[in-house]
């Protein structure tokens, strides 16, 4: 974890003010934009009514969304608890890599300005005045330090039992030349997101707080794109297969998530995964 009497102020975010490290792990003040980019798909994409429900879907114990940095000292141990939850297979995981500590000596490879936008997205929708790493967001509702597994487990625990879990079966396969997904039917309306990412990656740290460190990441995500909306009822999604795009270490997540807004994401009210090989992570 991140040594919190560790002096930050001295050093300027290029979009916020003064940096803070708080025992969390390692903190920064929300910029003024928290505009999550909106991407529709542009080719491929069918829609049509589903007579039945996807109850032939597996139902994960939850979602959880790791947003870390190749550049911060706190995050290889909530990188490890990813992988952990990864293997366990009870929950749709997602390695978020974002690029505000790129300064601190090492351009994380991963990073993204979509994959910083949506976590800064994350903390207005939680009505927090900054963001850190390791941060950990469950079901788009909570969020908790991302090396922290066994509170991770209880909280999404806890988030069944009390109705917060995720009500709304979802599914998605591989079939030949397309992606098959099944929503089934549920309260209210929702996007339907789709998070693409790369199984694994080993990246060699050549500088930055984790210098000399060669460190595998899990899931990390390369794209999200918003392809349509879901109004409670059973319905099908069919992108092409190619999307996938990264030979058999290409994944997608498919997440059916509430918005609090146009720009504000919510409650994720039913996941899945498919891999480009059909396997389960």
């Amino acid at each position: 974890m991140k040594d919190a009497d560790r002096d930050c102020t001295d050093v300027q975010h290029v979009e916020c003010r003064p940096l803070k490290c708080r025992t969390l792990g390692m903190e920064v003040p929300m910029s003024g934009s928290s505009t999550v980019r909106r991407i529709m798909l542009a080719c491929g994409l069918g829609l049509m009514a589903m007579p039945a429900m996807a109850e032939d879907a597996a139902k994960p114990a939850g979602v959880v969304e790791l947003f870390t940095s190749q550049g911060c000292s706190s995050c290889p141990p909530a990188d490890a608890a990813l992988k952990t939850l990864i293997d366990d297979g009870k929950v749709v995981a997602l390695s978020y890599h974002v690029d505000y500590w790129n300064y601190l000596g090492w351009a994380d490879t991963l990073a993204s300005k979509d994959n910083t936008a949506r976590q800064y997205a994350y903390a207005k929708m939680l009505g927090r005045s900054g963001v850190y790493t390791p941060q950990a967001v469950l079901n788009g509702r909570d969020h908790i330090n991302g090396a922290d597994i066994d509170g991770i487990n209880n909280r999404l625990l806890a988030m069944n039992a009390s109705g917060k879990g995720l009500a709304v079966p979802v599914s998605a396969s591989v079939r030949n030349d397309e992606i098959d997904i099944k929503i089934g039917a549920g309260d209210g309306k929702a996007n339907v997101v789709v998070v693409y990412f790369n199984r694994q990656q080993l990246v060699d740290v050549k500088k930055g707080e984790n210098s000399g460190k060669k460190i595998s990441y899990w899931h990390s995500v390369r794209d999200i794109q918003t392809i349509g909306m879901w109004d409670g009822k059973a319905a099908s999604f069919v992108l092409p297969a190619s999307v996938l795009n990264q030979g058999e270490n290409g994944g997608c997540a498919v997440l059916l998530q509430k918005m609090k807004d146009s720009e504000t994401p919510g409650a994720i009210v039913g996941a899945t995964t498919v891999m480009a090989n059909n396997t389960a992570n």
